[in-house]
């Protein structure tokens, strides 16, 4: 091998072999009762399943192996060969490895003997005792049922990543960034190393691997362009550490409620002994560039974006949607599922904001409609910003249904509150009516030192008589006035009237503040014919205004259109 170069592959727990020492610069070894117990029940409830240990991080010293990360499991893999073999001498060998320590002489003495009357010599002997009693007694549950499986897990079933590097790497700095550093390998690190490995089998020469690591990088620095990222998904690095992780977990065909570490790198660790490297390279780069071909189209990017941002479908399920299916094929079968989505069968204006199941149908309606009123408005030039829509600077945003226009007082409970919520409504009071008898009686209220209850909602129902019109109770809760905003907790801005809240989104979008389009179109009245608009009230002139546009829009996905009937 190289100096330079990573050897990778996976091996059997019973296949581990040679001598491993732990230099100086570790601590000895301290897993607890907690970890000792996980990993044999992790092994043992697995059962004949695969199963991949974490990786074991060596630098070839001569006849041994410098153990970089990986002594604690490893050490206990060994005290359960141990222990194993002094229950069952005959049936049993010596551990095929051993582990010397560089500072620690008489703790590889003590994992030979386990001599429990010695463990309070020194913390690595107490702990290292502790370890062995756990695993004894675990194994005593059902010693020979246990023992037989345990023995055929570790020779068919569970394996360890083998993570070798080259004799010139700084083994400190490594230890340092997987321990203290707390930075663990990932699966796409592991499936790179696979790929530009000294002992990597097929076609894959030094020239194309050098090509490998090129494109590795270009993919995963325009996955960092967060309009790519999240069209394809709704979540942040803390799921993906590195975002060609993503990629990796649709060629491995990983489940969306897999948590296993290293299911991918295993997965594609197998599909690299089933096919040559090369081959398995280019699946990998034809699955990004499908990705990149629907960023890059305009209804795709709309119907498949709006899909995974509403949680109906997985990039996963879609993926498998698009396997073997003609371009036309694929736009017909995403357009039935987005039917599916929204399940419109009745009145979609008799939904109501108070009942559960209403609140999450007119959400995702309302959605829907915002992401194909852009499509269809924007004449490929204007694109749905679901990286907006998602996260912004401070972290993922929080859409709710908001009332465009409230008549109630929920969750107004303080006395800032009641005074807040009048302060907002003064200048829409002043905009309304030239009588200052209503704002000055308003401000009053405000300078109180105490404000009673009763003075504030019979201001309160003042103020929302003069900025209401007739005909806004009966769809007080329906779809027709209903708008997405942002999650705020901030109740007297949330139980306004439409002017406050028309003002606050001017002010909003005067700030570069993401607003979704639909929500701004209602505020600055676009859909409402001009010789019904009424600036500073939400009516039902409007109302009707808002459904039609919404039976326009939604035309393709919903069974009919709705009608509303003006008032009398």
């Amino acid at each position: 091998m190289e100096s330079n170069q990573i050897l990778l592959e996976t091996k059997f727990v019973s296949d581990i072999k040679g001598t491993f020492f732990v230099p100086s610069y570790q601590r000895g070894y301290r897993w607890g009762q907690d970890e000792v117990l996980r990993l044999l029940n992790d092994v043992y409830t697995n059962g004949k399943k695969n199963y991949c240990l974490q990786p074991v991080v060596v630098r070839k010293s001569g006849d041994a192996y410098e153990l970089i990360d990986g002594q604690q499991r490893l050490t206990t893999l060994y005290l359960i060969y141990r222990y194993m073999k002094n229950v069952n001498p005959m049936f049993i060998s010596e551990p095929a490895f051993n582990l010397t320590y560089q500072t620690r002489e008489n703790s590889e003495e003590f994992l030979r003997t386990v001599d429990l009357s010695r463990r309070e010599e020194n913390i690595d002997f107490w702990f290292i005792a502790n370890a062995y009693e756990t695993i004894q007694k675990w194994f005593e549950v059902d010693l020979q049922l246990r023992f037989i499986h345990i023995l055929e897990y570790f020779k068919e079933d569970v394996k360890i990543i083998w993570y070798e590097v080259g004799e010139n790497e700084d083994a400190i700095s490594l230890f340092t960034r997987l321990n203290i550093g707390k930075i663990p390998l990932t699966s796409a690190e592991l499936v790179k190393a696979m790929f530009l490995s000294s002992d990597a089998t097929g076609t894959v020469d030094r020239k194309k691997q050098e090509e490998i690591s090129l494109q590795w990088d270009n993919m995963e620095k325009e996955l960092h362009d967060d309009s790519l990222w999240y069209f394809l998904t709704n979540r942040t690095n803390a799921r993906y550490q590195t975002r060609i992780d993503l990629i990796l977990d649709l060629v491995s065909d990983r489940p969306a409620d897999n948590r296993e570490k290293y299911y991918t790198f295993f997965k594609i660790d197998e599909l690299g002994k089933t096919m040559p490297l090369d081959d398995l390279w280019r699946k990998i780069q034809q699955t990004f560039l499908v990705l990149k071909d629907w960023y890059e189209n305009h209804e795709l990017y709309h119907k498949i974006g709006y899909l995974i941002a509403s949680e109906k479908m997985t990039l996963q399920e879609i993926y498998k949607v698009s396997i073997g299916k003609t371009k036309q094929g694929f736009r017909a079968s995403l357009d039935s599922y987005i039917r599916q989505s929204i399940s419109i069968q009745n009145n979609y204006v008799d939904l109501s904001y108070e009942k559960k199941p209403d609140y999450d149908r007119i959400s995702t309606l309302l959605l829907l409609f915002n992401v194909e009123s852009v499509r269809q408005n924007g004449e490929h030039t204007q694109w749905f910003p679901f990286d907006k829509f998602k996260f912004d600077s401070k972290g993922k945003v929080s859409w709710s249904l908001e009332h465009i226009h409230a008549q109630q007082s929920e969750g107004l409970r303080t006395q800032e509150m009641w005074k807040e919520w009048l302060s907002l409504h003064i200048p829409s009071v002043r905009s309304v009516t030239e009588d200052t008898e209503l704002p000055d009686a308003m401000q009053a209220a405000i300078d109180k030192p105490k404000l009673e209850r009763t003075e504030f909602d019979s201001l309160q129902q003042r103020v929302i008589e003069l900025l209401s019109v007739q005909g806004n109770a009966e769809y007080l809760h329906s779809i027709s006035n209903l708008a997405l905003l942002r999650s705020d907790d901030n109740a007297a801005l949330n139980n306004s009237t439409f002017d406050v809240k028309r003002n606050l989104i001017v002010n909003m979008d005067k700030e570069g503040q993401y607003i979704p389009f639909c929500t701004k179109m209602v505020f600055l009245k676009y859909y409402t014919p001009s010789e019904d608009n009424q600036l500073h009230f939400w009516g039902q002139a409007d109302r009707i205004a808002y459904v039609n546009a919404i039976n326009k829009v939604l035309a393709e996905y919903l069974p009919e259109p709705i009608a509303m009937v003006e008032e009398a």
